[in-house]
């Protein structure tokens, strides 16, 4: 047995299930017949289901048991994101490069964008999102206001406020760090 194999942390696959079909605790206790407590406990990791347990929840979410372990995170604490580990992606008519700065599914998303953005592109978040400017200048729009960011600036948007973002500077690097499991992009593209 091989004992540095990770555990799996199928809370988190359970969440993104269970918000995915919009689902409150309450309607996935009352399919499961499971307490809206202990279901709180599976999805923040504090409780680890039984078999017939996870059986029963993915009963309540039209799916099962093993497609919820293989959608579940490893049980990791740590992950080092080295500076090469770079990911281009192609979206949009421009040429971005975004590093993500927080593998796997977890709560706190984090990229760090280097280059142009598609300034068309509009996005609307249900969580709280923070723009840092490492480098360069960017323009944000938001709430019918141009905010323009250089190196070193920040800004805060609470979620639901739809905006858009472009750079104004050839070097420019973006920090985007944003919380919560559901980032929406209005057009569905990557933020």
């Amino acid at each position: 047995m091989d004992e540095r194999k990770e555990t799996l942390r199928v809370g988190s696959a359970v969440r993104r299930r269970r918000r995915q079909l919009e689902l409150t605790l309450a309607v996935v206790a009352a399919r499961s017949g499971l307490s809206v407590p202990f279901l709180s406990q599976v999805e923040n990791e504090r409780a680890r289901p039984s078999t017939r347990s996870l059986e029963r929840v993915a009963d309540a979410l039209n799916t099962t048991a093993v497609e919820l372990l293989a959608a579940a995170d490893p049980a990791c604490t740590v992950d080092l994101v080295r500076a090469g580990d770079e990911v281009s992606l192609a979206g949009g008519t421009c040429e971005t490069h975004v590093r993500d700065l927080v593998r796997g599914h977890h709560q706190l998303h984090a990229f760090e964008y280097v280059g142009d953005h598609d300034e068309g592109r509009e996005f609307q978040h249900r969580n709280d999102e923070l723009m840092y400017v490492i480098a360069g200048a960017v323009e944000v729009e938001a709430e019918g206001r141009a905010y323009r960011l250089g190196g070193g600036d920040t800004l805060f948007l609470t979620g639901g406020v739809r905006h858009r973002w472009r750079a104004t500077a050839a070097d420019a690097r973006v920090l985007v760090v944003a919380v919560g499991d559901h980032i929406e992009a209005v057009d569905d593209g990557r933020h």
